[in-house]
């Protein structure tokens, strides 16, 4: 797994700083994006709309507070338009990360990692691993992207890597954004619980399957 670990830091490197730098410099925050909607939906739904899927789509690029975005889409647009919405901005962005890498992403690769064996035994270890990786990946903010990416420079198959991303993306998209549409400023509970919920289950369930992954290759062993 040394080989698959180093790659995934390298790109948890790129994708942190990203967000430090939007961090600090406070070119984006959840106040800002929060009056941008506001201001956009004063105007047209349908530029409200877009720019929930641009930042979304964004997230591939710099690190975006993607559940509080898909939490804001349906409060602004409701449940159904809200979660249509989340998910399009979501599935734009990983057909977008898959896409750039599969192309261009063999050379971030080499350089990472220079030995050829290496460089196999990573694409043998994201086989098998990687299918588990995107659908958990939302436990954490950067890992989405991070799988998307990992994809693309592994050659997964694309019908593999979307029906994972999907099964990953839009049941979490539907849960905030309806979490969004049934809270309020004076009751953001609904949110608040949910955004807890949801990145507790995904933590649960990946430490769940490591335990029974690591347990089924001791048996295998003995």
């Amino acid at each position: 797994m040394r080989a698959l670990n180093k790659l995934i830091l390298v790109l948890a490197t790129i994708f942190a700083t990203t967000f430090i730098l939007v961090k600090f410099t406070g070119v984006i925050s959840v106040e800002k994006i929060e009056h941008w909607l506001t201001v956009a939906k004063s105007v047209d739904v349908f530029y409200l709309a877009l720019i929930i899927v641009l930042l979304l789509f964004a997230d591939l690029f710099i690190a975006m507070p993607t559940l509080t975005v898909m939490i804001l889409s349906g409060y602004f647009l409701g449940p159904v338009y809200g979660a249509i919405t989340a998910i399009t901005g979501v599935m734009l962005a990983g057909i977008t990360g898959y896409i750039l890498s599969y192309f261009y992403g063999e050379k971030l690769e080499k350089l990472v990692i220079n030995d050829p064996q290496q460089r196999l035994a990573l694409r043998y270890q994201f086989d098998q691993y990687g299918i588990l990786m995107i659908i958990f990946s939302r436990a954490m903010p950067i890992l989405p992207e991070i799988t998307a990416c990992l994809s693309g420079m592994t050659k997964m198959p694309f019908i593999r890597f979307i029906t994972a991303w999907s099964i990953s993306s839009v049941p979490y998209a539907i849960i905030a954004t309806y979490a969004g549409s049934i809270s309020s400023l004076n009751n953001p509970k609904p949110a608040i619980i949910t955004g807890i919920v949801l990145t507790t289950l995904c933590w649960a369930t990946w430490f769940i399957v490591q335990r029974l992954s690591k347990h089924k290759k001791a048996s295998i062993w003995r």
